[in-house]
């Protein structure tokens, strides 16, 4: 069984679970938990910047961050990088204790520490060589309202909606009212990212 990166490199899928034969994705209620939340969490991730060139940067100058192309670590818990600070990534898991919190809540958080402090990679540490074995022939994963549209597609009576941030899919019944807003101010311009 084949093993391929979507949308981003990094995470790598069972071609089986993710693509019929005719090499379309499958319907995500057919496909494993854990792959069907990091295809949706992908989903949210795409066109999100680098986050090293974030904290670079900052919020003011986002626009000047690199788009990521490369995610590490579990849904919720990732780092995004752009091919410029992924030998940075790699020297802090490999050589700065990284690897002692993968699979943890502080993955991102101690990566993002190490490099606000200034840490970076020794001048011409190696990254790793990825392998793109015909990346164009590969579907790009569906943007958020179509895979919303397919995930309910097939549902009389209730729909389905998938939180992205976290690819938790929840059944909301006919009729049913919208999620409550609470105290915000539809008047008001709130920040956006």
């Amino acid at each position: 069984m084949a093993k391929v990166s979507i949308g981003l490199r990094g995470w790598r899928f069972d071609e089986e679970e993710v693509f019929t034969d005719d090499g379309e994705f499958r319907a995500l209620d057919s496909v494993p938990d854990d792959t069907r939340k990091r295809l949706i969490r992908l989903t949210y991730l795409q066109e999100k910047p680098c986050d090293a060139c974030y904290l670079v940067h900052g919020e003011a100058e986002k626009r000047r961050s690199n788009q990521a192309e490369i995610v590490y670590g579990e849904p919720m818990e990732e780092v995004l990088l752009c091919s410029d600070h992924e030998a940075d990534f790699l020297y802090w898991f490999r050589e700065e204790g990284g690897k002692e919190a993968a699979g943890t809540e502080t993955f991102r958080d101690r990566f993002h520490e190490w490099f606000a402090a200034g840490n970076r990679a020794p001048e011409g540490y190696g990254g790793l060589e990825h392998v793109d074995t015909d990346p164009d022939t590969l579907p790009t994963p569906p943007d958020p309202a179509e895979l919303n549209r397919r995930l309910n597609e097939n549902y009389e009576g209730e729909r389905k909606r998938i939180d992205l941030r976290t690819g938790e899919i929840t059944t909301v019944e006919e009729g049913e009212d919208a999620p409550s807003l609470g105290d915000v101010d539809l008047s008001r311009d709130y920040p956006t990212k």
